[in-house]
């Protein structure tokens, strides 16, 4: 039997007289070109067609932390058209424009533009002020707001925070100045549940609206939070939390605790990439380093001497292959019509690795460590 080779794009870019073929690059998204740009196109049936995007993605040899960043764009450009399919619905219904400026905030994995194929929502609402005897007037127009945008990408495929993280709830709906007010609450002391909601509005970044608010609210944090000393060492405690995934012995195996699938499954976002994830965000607040995603905040680390090059190159690679695993299960499960979570089938992988997931993890863990006694 012959065997076929799928030719790389890549492999393409020249023909057989030394001709440049650009449309060689582009040959593997032009199946999704009509279904993700036709403005007849549902938000339902454009998230439906990522996966497919993922796997024309996999197809130019892209890394995961790269797909996940496009993932994410794709997951921005649909919560985009989703309040502005709402705002329109509004209008006609009588609601009128917006009547204060707001900025909708895209909050944790989609923040840091982290998000590969399972994500549900998180976000929240900045309004800008206005007089308290306008609240019912404003906050009624921006519950709608919420109520409707977050009830289309849930429709469309993105389903609701079960954690109910959401515009559509007040406590994710606020002006700028009860923002403010709402960070010297939650960082005055060191109750724990103020701390992880402080934790889930750290990863931030503006979809919608004007992201000046956004900036405002950046600035109130930078200036607040590391001052805060009593919440900045609940914040390290918190860690203890997010155990990383290996036993005593240094093997590599899920928290009894955590419902595994099957056996030799390994929470990989739990146990790996969240401990990563909120060391590295810890670090950052400590010394006011703007930077959102996780590869950026890394790098900040090592500019500002809090990590070697050696150590933050040996984290950020550690955190592209978790990435990778993760990508990787996601698109086997979902080619099943099986879910996109976080969990590893270590019994898919080979044995080399096998060898980088225990190193990779071990880095974590010490990175943690080093993280909770600074």
């Amino acid at each position: 039997m012959r065997v076929v080779h799928q030719a790389s794009p890549w492999r393409s870019l020249f023909t057989d007289d030394g001709t440049l073929k650009l449309s060689a690059l582009t040959a593997p998204l032009s199946h999704l070109s009509t279904h993700l740009s036709s403005p007849f196109t549902s938000l339902a049936d454009a998230h439906a067609w990522q996966l497919s995007l993922a796997e024309s993605l996999v197809h130019y040899d892209l890394p995961a932390w790269r797909i996940s960043e496009v993932i994410s764009d794709h997951n921005a450009m649909l919560y985009r058209q989703s309040i502005a399919l709402s705002l329109d619905e509004m209008r006609a219904q009588g609601w009128g424009e917006p009547p204060v400026d707001y900025c909708v905030l895209l909050l944790g994995s989609a923040a840091r533009y982290e998000s590969l194929l399972g994500p549900d929502q998180d976000n929240a609402l900045i309004i800008d002020d206005y007089p308290d005897h306008r609240h019912v007037e404003i906050d009624g127009y921006f519950q709608a707001l919420g109520e409707r945008f977050t009830q289309r990408l849930d429709e469309a495929g993105i389903p609701l925070c079960r954690g109910h993280v959401m515009a559509r709830w007040p406590m994710w709906r606020k002006r700028l100045s009860e923002w403010r007010t709402q960070l010297s609450i939650w960082s005055a002391d060191r109750r724990v549940k103020r701390v992880q909601q402080t934790n889930i509005l750290l990863d931030f970044a503006p979809v919608a609206g004007n992201s000046a608010l956004a900036e405002r609210l950046a600035e109130s944090i930078a200036s607040t939070l590391p001052e805060a000393s009593l919440f900045m060492h609940e914040m390290a405690a918190l860690l203890d939390e997010l155990p990383v995934a290996l036993d005593r012995f240094g093997r590599v195996t899920s928290s009894p605790g955590l419902a595994a699938p099957h056996h030799q499954a390994v929470n990989l976002k739990q146990q790996g990439l969240l401990p990563l994830i909120s060391a590295a965000r810890l670090l950052c607040v400590r010394h006011r380093c703007p930077e959102m995603s996780t590869r950026a905040r890394l790098v900040a680390l090592d500019q500002a001497g809090e990590l070697s090059t050696a150590q933050s190159a040996l984290l950020v690679a550690a955190f592209e292959r978790l990435q990778q695993r993760l990508l990787d299960q996601q698109r086997y499960n979902k080619a099943r019509g099986h879910a996109a979570d976080g969990w590893v089938d270590v019994q898919r992988l080979r044995d080399d690795e096998r060898l980088l997931l225990k190193f990779d993890l071990q880095q974590i863990k010490a990175f943690v460590q080093q993280a909770r006694a600074a």
